[in-house]
């Protein structure tokens, strides 16, 4: 049955080849059915980053200090967090010390996950405004999102520690678990709308010196901590998440639009070295996420977090995105193994996802990226006519988009003025 379903994938996947490289007797990398690899994103995007941006501007600012967690051995400050399919001991309440138990395919309700929402809610919130931001020039976005920057990054007194010492705990245990490393993705893109925000009058020099500070130090914790360290040599999508934000938050050094380039280029070592060869086969599977209970929605979720990473590590005399080992692996092979199943998930060679397989794929950015890096058109035109996820979505389906404003990966932040 297994070999039945990767046959028919093969070949929907040769006869969409096919048929795009006959398309106008054109090869790939020519200009495409819908405008080539390099579509107007912020006019294909308009109407939803000024919906999302208008919707982002009445909500309330909320680090992580306005919902205490009652079980995190540290401050208010401290991000915490607990895995849903732990619960307490038999016999024993939640607020005994005891160690909870695993109890697999079972959700406790009364995990603590309030912190990972805020989290997921601040990086849509501040990339939209940065994205409307960055299609009018109208400041009342920059200022809105900067409000949530002094917040989460700057005021002492609500301002986040630069730690996930204590994210995916087990109540009990000491400390978190690699596992929570991948719960902070949404801060790589609020990394990234501080560069575009550092146009505006928003942000003074003393707001964005912190904020640049404490992305440092984030930083930091994230390449020397054990914890960030056993999340880095997973090899999966809390890899990839490990190296997708380690590179954003080294675009987005403390020395302001130059970004760290030592830091970058130990990371593009590690994605040639070890990435490719821990993470992808030679036709471009990911061995290790297509067997969770969700393959197609976390296969995708990783192919889009190595595609950003790509982007962030590439400089014009190094370019990660066409690296391939001798024996095969490469992201080039990984894009177009999955392509077919993005544009039809019926020919998905693995198992359906057991919660909401349906909705997906989605508008994934992976697409967008890659076919620009690989002049691939018919990548883009995917892109296109693919919908992004709604709002109203399953939470654990919006938790696995890597990004939410596509324009911020797509575009260059312009520098800000020099000084009069």
């Amino acid at each position: 049955m297994r070999d039945a379903s990767r046959r028919r994938f093969c070949a929907a996947g040769l006869a969409t080849a096919t048929s795009f490289a006959l398309m106008d007797g054109r090869m790939y990398g020519q200009t495409g059915s819908s405008g080539g690899i390099r579509p107007d994103v912020a006019a294909i995007d308009h109407d939803r980053i000024l919906a999302m941006a208008d919707a982002a501007m009445g909500q309330p600012v909320q680090p992580i200090t306005s919902i205490p967690a009652k079980r995190s051995p540290r401050t208010a400050n401290d991000y915490y967090s607990e895995p849903e399919d732990y619960f307490p001991a038999d016999g024993a309440d939640a607020a005994s010390s005891a160690l909870w138990a695993h109890r697999a395919n079972t959700v406790n309700p009364d995990a603590f996950a309030a912190h990972r929402e805020l989290v997921y809610k601040l990086g849509h919130v501040v990339a939209a405004l940065t994205a409307a931001f960055v299609i009018t020039r109208e400041g009342r976005y920059a200022s809105r999102a900067a409000e949530h920057l002094r917040a989460w990054f700057v005021t002492p007194g609500t301002r986040m520690t630069p730690s996930l010492q204590f994210a995916q705990r087990i109540p009990g245990a000491a400390s978190g678990r690699p596992e929570g490393v991948i719960e902070t993705v949404p801060l790589a893109e609020v990394a990234r709308s501080v560069r575009f925000l550092a146009a505006s009058d928003a942000l003074t020099t003393a707001d964005l010196t912190a904020i640049r500070k404490w992305f440092a130090e984030y930083a930091t914790w994230m390449n020397e901590s054990r914890t960030a360290g056993l999340a880095r040599d997973m090899k999966d999508q809390h890899g990839s998440s490990w190296l997708f934000q380690s590179a954003a938050y080294a675009d987005a050094n403390v020395q302001g639009l130059t970004s760290d380039d030592a830091t970058l280029g130990a990371l593009r070592h590690r994605f040639r070295t070890m990435t490719l060869r821990a993470e992808i086969t030679g036709i471009g599977i990911f061995p290790h996420v297509v067997s969770s209970p969700n393959p197609f929605r976390d296969c995708l979720f990783n192919l889009d977090l190595l595609c950003l990473a790509c982007e962030l590590m590439t400089t014009r005399f190094d370019n990660p995105w066409e690296f391939e080992l001798q024996d095969g692996p490469g992201l080039r092979a990984a894009v177009a193994f999955h392509y077919p199943a993005i544009a039809n998930r019926a020919v998905w060679p693995y198992p359906a996802d057991l919660a909401h397989f349906k909705e997906l794929p989605g508008k994934r950015i992976s697409l967008l990226l890659a076919g620009r890096a690989y002049r691939h058109p018919e990548y883009v035109d995917l892109w296109r006519t693919l919908q992004p996820l709604p709002e109203s979505a399953a939470p654990e389906l919006l938790s696995t988009l890597a990004v939410t404003q596509p324009l911020l990966w797509f575009t260059q932040p312009k520098p800000p003025a020099a000084p009069a």
